[in-house]
């Protein structure tokens, strides 16, 4: 019987974002915090996948309840994902990048998110913005955001 394939090592490099998370932000110009809700991120049995369950109140226009799979993807050398939610009636692609404590997440459709993971691993804050020529795409929102580990 031959043995079942490895992950990627690179699939690895995300471990830090394993556990659940609270956030928090607010979009450009609000005054006060207008997103909060639940991030929880784990693996699937192999390993070979990295599962994210989000549950968020986005600016109070939206709860969106969303679940993204996040893999290798051979062609690109990359992690790529999709997330399959309620607020599309398609997957959504991704692509991940966690570079020693700099989180990179590019939505193919023309955002990306920058986030910051503390020295300790306990808390996380960053930005989404549409990249250039994006900003007024339906749907493309740019805000600050905070997350803090629930474990």
């Amino acid at each position: 019987m031959s043995a079942f394939p490895q992950p990627h090592p690179k699939l690895r490099t995300l471990e830090p974002m394993v556990g659940r998370w609270r956030l928090h932000g607010r979009t450009d110009g609000a005054e006060e915090d207008n997103i909060s809700g639940t991030i929880e991120l784990d693996w699937l049995p192999g390993g070979h996948f990295l599962r994210q369950h989000t549950l968020i109140d986005f600016a109070g226009m939206v709860q969106v309840d969303g679940i993204e799979l996040v893999g290798y993807e051979p062609e690109t050398d990359s992690l790529a994902s999709a997330v399959y939610s309620n607020v599309a009636p398609v997957p959504v692609p991704y692509h991940w990048a966690l570079e020693g404590n700099e989180l990179t997440i590019h939505m193919d459709a023309g955002a990306t998110m920058r986030a910051t993971i503390s020295e300790d691993g306990r808390s996380f804050q960053g930005r989404w913005a549409p990249d250039p020529g994006h900003e007024d795409d339906p749907g493309m929102v740019a805000y600050e955001f905070a997350g803090s580990r629930l474990d």
